[in-house]
């Protein structure tokens, strides 16, 4: 999300046959196996997917390079971009790749694609590597959330190293609360301030209280976490000691941590998520929000900046993507995630894997390093486009151009909330995601949250099934 429509990525944001349908045109295709017909000659190039457009995978090349050459004056660093509405799209397309024979050496990957990408073996764990040079990352570690690692691991491993990251906090207008005369909401306001606020705006002609776009991340989904509901029973895989026990001892916030997060049987339909959706419906009968969307949030983000929204759902993206849509420092605000029956909130990561089919494993492990180095955050997202990983980079400098004022909420939704965790991305991601924008679509236009959840419920057993 940058301007992005992507949760835990920040780029200007389903099986295998099933991605041919969507996938690349056959210029991008015939483009990118040229790359890697090269690959075997050039023992030193290597080649990273890129949520987003050429041109910025190009810029983004340019100012990584330099800094690349000094690992090693050889190295030779290709960014091929691939473009999508959210990461849905990408990851079909990456798959698409895949079948063609075309795979990278890198890939920068959020929450959505993790466990789909470790189940298929499709990259390596990490952990040989990071135990190798847990000394030099100690530092790293240190600085890291440890819940951003964990919606990383699958299956007792790590299978990507976490850089950035965009939990599901409320942004809101401030010259729209003060012009309806709403105090600014507190850390811990409830469901019924949030709406209490809303009530008054939306007596405004022309402005919605509330916006939100159907997809995973930060959508009817956000108020479902704060239901404590989801749409798959939530576990943990065994395993992770290996880590938590070295590169977190001692700290509070490991503890509990396991093997990352095992999505277990489907719930689309169970009391906590069913009530969660029907209170959308009621938010757009009373006219508090209107009908919404299926996509990423540039839209949104276009409507709030000219004010004709009070209130959305953003992590830290909404930082710079308010920031490039006009929006003044000191014109919104954000604050945690309302409280329901908890104030549970849900984020996406974002980082970065080796694939399983390059031959030049220890070079691209050499890169990983570099990119989640405090120096590398801002040459890949300039402007505040997304939270960084790392503790020490969220700070009041960051933010003094951007805003927002509060913008030690992003980091302390996972210090202060310890109940907050990764949106539910079983292997079977795509499908899951596809179904949910169809189910969420159907109950908004007929009113019935039931029924439509019935269908989740379904779409979810089916997909469950054939993974």
């Amino acid at each position: 999300m940058t301007g992005s429509n992507s949760p835990g990525r920040s780029i200007a944001r389903r099986t295998l046959l099933k991605a041919g349908a969507g996938g690349l045109g056959l210029a991008g295709l015939a483009d990118l196996a040229a790359c890697s017909s090269s690959d075997g000659s050039s023992s030193k190039k290597l080649k990273m997917l890129f949520f987003g457009d050429q041109a910025q995978a190009t810029e983004l090349q340019k100012r990584l390079q330099p800094q690349i050459s000094k690992l090693d004056p050889g190295i030779s660093f290709e960014i091929a971009a691939i473009n999508g509405t959210d990461w849905n799209d990408f990851l079909a397309k990456v798959l698409t790749q895949i079948a063609a024979g075309t795979p990278p050496d890198i890939i920068s990957v959020a929450t959505e694609g993790l466990q789909l990408m470790a189940s298929k073996e499709l990259a390596v764990p990490l952990d040989d590597y990071v135990t190798k040079d847990l000394d030099a990352l100690k530092g790293y570690f240190s600085d890291i959330h440890p819940a951003l690692v964990e919606s990383m691991m699958y299956q007792g491993h790590l299978w990507e190293l976490p850089d950035s990251f965009n939990a599901g906090n409320m942004f809101y207008s401030t010259g729209l609360f003060q012009r309806a005369g709403v105090a600014p909401p507190s850390e811990d306001w409830t469901l019924d301030d949030f709406e209490a606020a809303a009530t008054k705006i939306a007596k405004f002609k022309g402005i919605n209280a509330f916006g939100w776009v159907v997809r995973l991340w930060g959508s009817w989904t956000s108020f479902m976490y704060a239901n404590d509901a989801n749409l798959l029973e939530e576990g943990k895989y065994d395993g992770g000691d290996w880590l938590w026990s070295k590169a977190y001892a001692g700290n509070p916030a490991a503890a509990g941590r396991q093997g990352g997060w095992k999505w277990g049987a489907p719930t689309a339909n169970s009391a906590g998520t069913v009530e969660a959706l029907e209170y959308m419906i009621e938010l757009t009968k009373k006219s508090l929000s209107p009908s919404p969307d299926v996509g990423g949030g540039g839209t949104l983000q276009g409507l709030f900046a000219s004010n004709r929204i009070g209130m959305s759902i953003g992590g830290g993206f909404w930082a710079g993507g308010l920031t490039n849509a006009g929006m003044k420092n000191g014109s919104f605000d954000v604050t945690m995630f309302p409280k329901w029956k908890s104030q549970r909130h849900l984020f996406g990561a974002g980082g970065y894997a080796i694939f399983k089919s390059s031959k030049k494993k220890d070079l691209a492990w050499e890169v990983l390093k570099l990119l989640v180095k405090p120096e590398s955050f801002d040459l890949v997202f300039p402007g505040n486009v997304t939270t960084p990983g790392r503790k020490s980079l969220v700070t009041a400098e960051r933010y003094a151009k951007t805003g927002p004022q509060h913008w030690s909420v992003f980091y302390d939704t996972l210090t202060k909330h310890p109940e907050t965790a990764p949106i539910p991305a079983p292997p079977y991601y795509n499908a899951l995601a596809t179904a949910l924008n169809q189910r969420t679509t159907q109950a908004i236009s007929s009113g019935n949250a039931r029924a439509a959840l019935d269908g989740l419920q379904a779409d979810l057993e089916k997909a469950a099934g054939a993974s």
